[in-house]
């Protein structure tokens, strides 16, 4: 059975929302996702996290969005996942940071999660999983970040690789554009490859679509996305995922204050 983190499609309102600057500390999120395969049941998860920044976000006149990364923010945040899948139950607890140094271009970053699959009447399987990177801010609105992924798995696997990401928020002509990739760099079939864009029609509002392929989990994905601001502290978020054979959708809030 596949195992996928995806997520997905919601349409958002359209209604105006100023973009004077706003203050923000703390961001808190629950998502709903649902696997839709061609052939067996569905699969559904229910997702929340919160992130903490040490100081005050300021907004300024850049999209919502992207205001904690263009601030270079230092945060700290977590979260977790639960599906309950006829005799399935799949949790994942993590936490994870990003610290930015002061007086300085460079870029620390570190997470770990604690997975967990309970399948009825067989043994239970626990994963844990961490990452971190380094990297350094060039230019006004972009990273670029090296590191290394790991899992461990009780009585099973365990494995090292290494990872390349750049993220990149920049304007063209009056529209501001976000720009990512990921890459994950195993042997033999351990290879994950991520790329994805956003286009904002205003800074409140976000079209996008990405591309994910993973080796190990045989996922090969595209989707649409979209993320709407109906205030300075309330969004809603959506994917519509297209794969070989099934479909993924997901919807998510979130709240600032």
């Amino acid at each position: 059975m596949k195992k996928l983190t995806i997520v997905t499609a919601l349409l958002s309102s359209l209604a105006f929302v100023g973009t004077t600057a706003h203050a923000y500390q703390t961001e808190v999120n629950g998502n709903y996702n649902y696997l839709d395969p061609d052939n067996g049941s569905g699969v559904s998860t229910f997702g929340a996290s919160g992130t903490y920044y040490f100081n005050p976000v300021q907004t300024r006149n850049a999209p919502l969005a992207e205001a904690a990364f263009l601030d270079r923010a230092s945060n700290v945040s977590v979260g977790g996942v639960y599906g309950d899948n006829s005799g399935t139950k799949n949790t994942s607890i993590g936490i994870a940071g990003e610290y930015y140094v002061p007086n300085s271009d460079f870029y620390l970053g570190a997470g770990v999660a604690r997975e967990e699959n309970k399948i009825k009447n067989l043994n239970d399987t626990k994963t844990t999983r961490y990452n971190a990177e380094v990297g350094y801010l060039p230019a006004p609105g972009l990273l670029v970040a090296l590191g290394l992924q790991g899992y461990d798995t009780k009585n099973g696997g365990d494995d090292v690789d290494p990872t390349l990401r750049a993220k990149y928020v920049t304007q063209v002509g009056q529209h501001d554009v976000n720009l990512e990739a990921r890459g994950v760099f195993g042997n033999n079939d351990n290879k994950q490859y991520y790329v994805a864009g956003d286009y904002y029609i205003d800074k409140t509002l976000s079209v996008g679509a990405d591309y994910q392929r993973d080796k190990a989990l045989n996922l090969d994905q595209w989707g649409i996305t979209a993320k709407k601001f109906l205030s300075q502290q309330v969004s809603v978020d959506g994917r519509l995922g297209f794969g070989d054979d099934y479909n993924t959708y997901s919807v998510g809030a979130s709240y600032r204050f």
